[in-house]
């Protein structure tokens, strides 16, 4: 998984980009195609080949737009996530809206549900890959190995006090996947448009 990115690297990156560096698309395609592929997959009920090409659209998007990433917004990394999650968000309707019209099977606010619900698992995995890693191993000893604050303050070699800190910490960043959606779980042609 791709480290802290500091925002000198993140400008330089688009300045490249912008030059039309092929090295730099493969650099930034080294760092965030695994985040890129898993966030599309997780959206897209497991489709490997919808995940694959999703990535490719993304890192086309933004070899043709490096201009469109904006420093002010947030990191390289948040922006990528965004496009890719405008992508699959936008693919995922496109394929159910599809389905139900060949089939006739589901509803418009069946398709929605199942939008939400992927968008908030795509959200959270995001969250959770892009906390601190000591928040993020609270996390994982609480929920994966069913510690309790003081089992995992002692597995981390860190006070109570830091363990429930930190756990608490974790859960609220985690919280903010349910109630704050990314972009693109918004209908076709508002701010979440696709690429």
């Amino acid at each position: 998984m791709a480290k802290d990115t500091p925002p000198r690297w993140d400008r330089r990156m688009q300045q490249r980009l912008a030059r039309g560096e092929a090295a730099a698309l493969g650099e930034l395609y080294d760092r965030y195609a695994s985040l890129v592929h898993s966030l599309a997959h997780r959206v897209l009920d497991d489709d490997d080949d919808a995940a694959d090409q999703i990535t490719r659209e993304v890192f086309g998007y933004i070899w043709e737009n490096p201009d469109a990433y904006d420093p002010k917004q947030g990191n390289m990394r948040a922006w990528v996530a965004r496009l890719t999650q405008r992508q699959a968000v936008h693919r995922l309707r496109q394929s159910e809206a599809t389905a139900y019209a060949e089939r006739g099977e589901g509803s418009a606010e069946e398709l929605e549900q199942k939008v939400r619900r992927a968008s908030v698992a795509a959200r959270a995995d995001y969250i959770v890959t892009s906390m601190p890693t000591p928040l993020r191993q609270a996390l994982e000893l609480a929920y994966f190995q069913r510690r309790d604050y003081r089992q995992t303050a002692a597995d981390l070699g860190v006070t109570e006090d830091e363990a429930r800190r930190r756990l608490r910490l974790g859960l609220q960043l985690l919280s903010t996947a349910h109630t704050r959606a990314i972009e693109g779980s918004s209908p076709p042609g508002s701010y979440g448009r696709p690429l």
